[in-house]
């Protein structure tokens, strides 16, 4: 019974005429005032920002701000693998051989998730992170490794809460939200990147149309809270180096090739 109330009141909420009026709200100057109970609220760090609180003209913009240049460092090391985002690793493990992952016991199929039996079999035997951005968060994502862009597309329609309660009650958000997928090339084989977009709003915003990926460039952010996902190929020498939890931050090393 939740489970059928919680995804009527998805389907209601993310409705195209409810999504045009909350992007209107959050972009006009009328929610200017909203910005520093907004950050308040959020403990949002405002020495990070690109330009001081005052300056930004709607909550829409304040929540996507730029943060100041040397605000993330990168680490360059050729071995690891980088935070893509500003969030919470909520997951990582291994990806079963038969290309399934536990996430908040739900069996996820990566050929869902990708939306493609062939695309998936690189994953086999691989392994897996979620990040999660709550609106605390520095919203632009950055390519986690170097490497060259194979394909990029999206799939899905209308997006379910990624929080926890979303998680366990809706319909597989993972396989089933809105979603950019960028599928990467390295020299430790391939990497999917899954951008998936929240409730509400699929705001999934793609900057960067180069096919280079270079270890902690900005390519794109979200306009409201959001998930990413990456898989990585097996290729029998990587390893986490961050527990489950663990808060982090983009450009942080979050495992390596050893």
């Amino acid at each position: 019974m939740k489970k059928i109330v919680f995804k009527r009141f998805v389907e209601l909420s993310g409705h195209p005429a409810s999504s045009t009026l909350l992007k209107t709200i959050a972009s006009s100057r009328l929610s200017r005032r909203l910005i520093k109970p907004f950050a308040k609220t959020y403990r949002i760090n405002e020495e990070e920002a690109e330009f001081p609180i005052d300056q930004y003209d709607s909550l829409q913009a304040y929540f996507t701000r730029n943060l100041k240049k040397g605000s993330r460092p990168i680490d360059s090391r050729p071995n690891t693998l980088i935070s893509p985002v500003d969030g919470v690793v909520t997951e990582f493990g291994a990806i079963g051989m038969n290309q399934t992952f536990m996430i908040k016991n739900h069996l996820y199929s990566i050929n869902q998730v990708l939306g493609d039996e062939k695309r998936a079999i690189p994953f086999k035997g691989g392994f897996f992170y979620i990040f999660y951005l709550s609106p605390s968060h520095y919203h632009h994502f950055h390519y986690p490794y170097d490497g060259e862009i194979i394909s990029r597309y999206a799939l899905g329609t209308t997006s379910f809460p990624v929080n926890d309660l979303g998680l366990r009650l809706g319909n597989q958000p993972f396989a089933t939200n809105y979603r950019i997928i960028s599928d990467l090339m390295t020299t430790h084989g391939r990497m999917a990147m899954i951008k998936v977009g929240a409730l509400n709003v699929n705001s999934i915003h793609i900057l960067n149309s180069s096919t280079s990926c270079n270890k902690g460039e900005e390519f794109g952010y979200f306009s409201f809270g959001s998930t990413v996902i990456l898989f990585l190929e097996n290729n029998g020498s990587f390893r986490p180096t961050i527990p489950v939890n663990s808060e982090v931050k983009m450009g942080q090393s979050v495992g390596e090739w050893v």
